[in-house]
């Protein structure tokens, strides 16, 4: 008898941009897998950037920027002390010029988030690249991380209806809109150390990484565990990093 010829297996078909947006959140392995098809990210970027206009507009319309800017300065003791050496009007003239900073760099950020991106990108490349002998190309690695972002957009739409349902504009913050850390219940000004040590532990950040090991893992040859010590432990680092400038100013 003839022998049968092995049937090869087959390619799973190709995602749409919706398809792959909707698994990011339902079948993320679906999504990253097909990057090493397409790493394109335009889909999830704008998803994000249109989001993000949307809630600092809201916020600039409940809370205002000059509340903004205010809380700012009063999350930290140091800076706080400043302004209250200084006369009401240069205070004035400080707080409004920082407001304009504050309100342009807002808007401006659903752009130039572009270049934080490519620089965990680069960043994770190198890592996974000379560390664990994975071969991820910069283009990959960005895309990862733009569709691991997308747990974002879930955040930044509750922060909206948080702040139309009426959030309190007293210690306000635009880095962190909504009860998902336990920082959110504390306020910066009593101890900017102890916010900055619970800020981290945030259950879209966590996402995000988890998201991103995933990812990592399905467009490389890296195991899973691997891949999540690596993402985690940069987050680490930059947490710890984070709680040493906050213990500078405080």
């Amino acid at each position: 008898m003839a022998a049968t010829a092995p049937v090869p297996p087959q390619e799973s078909a190709p995602l749409s941009e919706v398809q792959r947006l909707v698994n990011t959140f339902v079948a993320p392995s679906k999504t990253f897998t097909d990057l090493r098809r397409s790493a394109a990210w335009w889909a999830p970027f704008l998803l994000l950037a249109v989001v993000w206009l949307a809630f600092v507009y809201v916020v600039d319309q409940k809370i205002g920027f000059r509340k903004i800017t205010e809380n700012q300065i009063e999350m930290v003791p140091k800076a706080a002390a400043q302004f209250e050496k200084m006369s009401r009007e240069e205070r004035n003239r400080q707080i409004e010029g920082r407001t304009k900073r504050t309100r342009y760099f807002s808007y401006a950020k659903s752009v130039l988030r572009l270049g934080w991106f490519a620089v965990i990108a680069a960043v994770l490349m190198a890592t996974f690249n000379f560390g664990a002998g994975a071969n991820l190309s910069f283009k990959t690695s960005f895309a990862v991380v733009v569709y691991a972002s997308l747990p974002m957009v879930i955040k930044l739409l509750l922060g909206i209806v948080s702040l139309l349902a009426g959030v309190s504009p007293d210690v306000y913050s635009l880095d962190n809109p909504i009860a998902s850390n336990p920082a959110y219940f504390m306020n910066p000004a009593d101890s900017l150390v102890q916010y900055s040590l619970a800020a981290p532990f945030d259950v879209f950040e966590i996402w995000i990484l988890i998201l991103a090991g995933i990812g990592l893992t399905c467009v490389t040859k890296l195991k899973r565990s691997t891949a999540l010590l690596g993402v985690f432990g940069w987050y680490v680092l930059l947490a710890i990093i984070g709680v040493g400038i906050a213990a500078m100013f405080s």
